[in-house]
C-alpha cells in the first residue's frame, strides 16, 4: 500500500471546532506530513502560524457548505483567506444554478473566486450526491473553463460523500488538465486506495491518520 500522506488534506470543518482543536490537527499534519490542513476561513491565520516552516499548506473552504451565497461574498471570503495565509481554496458551487441550467452563472461564480484567490489555487466542490452524472460532467467542464485547479466531490455535509464511480467520471471529464479531490465519508485505508486508483489526486478527510493504515 502506497504512502498517501502527501495526498491528504487533514480537515476540521465542524462548527464546534475550537482553537485547541485546530492546533491539534496542525500538529498531526506536521507529524504525518499531510498535504494541507483544511479549515473554515476564520482559522486561516492560526493555521498558517502553526504550519510556519513546514511544507504543509493552509487550505480554507469558501461558500461552505451550501454554496448559495452571493458571488461577491464568496470572492471576498477567498480574498481574505488568502491574505491570512491560505494557499488553497475549496469553494462550493451554486448547486441550484447548475441544476436549473444556468451555466453562465456557475462559471462566473467560480471564475470570480479563482481571480480573487490568486495566487492560491482553487478546488471546486461540486457536491456530487445532489447531481446527475450529466450535471457532474457539466460542473467539471465549467470549473475547467473558469480556471480552477481541482474538482472536488463533496462537502461532507450533504447527503453523501465520495465514491469510486463519481471520482472516475470526474477524472474522465477533466483528464490531466485538472486534478480531482475525493472527500466525504472516507474512513478506511482501503476506501482511500480505491478512490486514488479511480483517479483521485487528493483525499479530504477529518480522520487522515486512520487512512494511512
Amino acid at each position: 500500500m502506497e504512502n498517501i500522506s502527501k495526498m491528504i488534506d487533514h480537515t476540521l470543518l465542524k462548527a464546534s471546532a475550537t482553537q485547541a482543536d485546530i492546533k491539534k490537527i496542525c500538529s498531526e499534519a506536521k507529524q504525518y506530513g499531510f498535504a494541507s490542513v483544511c479549515v473554515n476561513s476564520c482559522y486561516a491565520k492560526l493555521v498558517t502560524s502553526q504550519l510556519k516552516g513546514t511544507d504543509v499548506k493552509t487550505c480554507c473552504v469558501v461558500g461552505f457548505p451550501l454554496g448559495a451565497m452571493s458571488t461577491a461574498a464568496k470572492a471576498q471570503e477567498a480574498r481574505c483567506a488568502v491574505a491570512d495565509g491560505a494557499s488553497e481554496i475549496d469553494m462550493v458551487i451554486n448547486v441550484g444554478a447548475l441544476k436549473e441550467g444556468n451555466d453562465f452563472y456557475v462559471e462566473e461564480d467560480i471564475s470570480a473566486v479563482v481571480e480573487a484567490a490568486k495566487p492560491a489555487i482553487v478546488k471546486v466542490i461540486i457536491e456530487t450526491c445532489l447531481l446527475t452524472d450529466e450535471e457532474k460532467v457539466k460542473a467539471c467542464e465549467l470549473s475547467e473553463n473558469a480556471g480552477a485547479a481541482f474538482v472536488k466531490t463533496s462537502t461532507g455535509f450533504s447527503t453523501g460523500g465520495a465514491n469510486v464511480h463519481d471520482v472516475a467520471l470526474m477524472k474522465k471529464t477533466v483528464g490531466n488538465r485538472l486534478q480531482v479531490k475525493a472527500s466525504g465519508g472516507i474512513h478506511t485505508p482501503q476506501q482511500a486506495q480505491e478512490l486514488i486508483a479511480a483517479g483521485a489526486d487528493r483525499i479530504g478527510a477529518s480522520n487522515g491518520i486512520a487512512l494511512l493504515g
